[in-house]
C-alpha cells in the first residue's frame, strides 16, 4: 500500500507498522497534525495576519527538512522517534500555511516554505540521485 509508505524495502527502518501496513514515520506525525491545526484555526477563528508566521513556519519546517536530507546522504541514520517528531513540527507549520492559504492564496509563509524545501530538496536529490540502491 504505496499510499500509507512512500519506501522502498531498503527504507524500511523509516516506517511503523500498524495493523500489519507500513506508514511512514514522518508522515504519520504530519498529517495527523497538519488536519488538526488546520481545523482548530479555523474553529479558533485564527488571525489571518501573525507577525512571527513566515520565521516560525521556516522553524517548523526546517528539522524534518534537516533530518530528511541527512537520511538521504546516509540511509542507515537516524530513528523513527526523531522522524516523527520532526513530522509533527512540520505539521504544524503546514497548517498555519494552509490555513492562511485557504483563505488568501499564496501567503509569505507558504511562499517561504516552498523556496526552502526547493533550495535544499533540490541540490540534496540531484547530489544522491544515481546512488545505486541495495538489493
Amino acid at each position: 500500500m504505496f499510499w500509507l509508505s512512500h519506501h522502498h524495502a531498503d527504507e524500511y527502518n523509516r516506517t511503523y507498522v500498524l495493523a500489519g501496513v507500513r506508514v511512514c514515520a514522518r508522515c504519520l506525525g504530519t498529517y495527523p497534525v497538519l488536519a488538526a491545526v488546520f481545523l482548530g484555526l479555523f474553529a479558533l477563528r485564527a488571525p489571518l495576519a501573525w507577525a512571527w508566521d513566515v520565521p516560525v513556519g521556516l522553524g517548523l519546517t526546517l528539522p524534518a527538512l534537516v533530518d530528511w536530507a541527512v537520511g538521504r546522504f546516509r540511509p542507515a541514520a537516524g530513528h523513527n522517534a526523531v522522524r516523527t517528531l520532526t513530522g509533527v513540527l512540520l505539521g504544524v507549520g503546514l497548517g498555519r500555511s494552509l490555513y492562511l492559504h485557504v483563505q488568501r492564496p499564496l501567503p509569505a509563509v507558504l511562499l517561504a516554505q516552498a523556496l526552502l524545501v526547493t533550495g535544499v530538496a533540490v541540490p540534496v536529490i540531484l547530489a544522491t540521485y544515481r546512488r545505486p540502491r541495495p538489493d
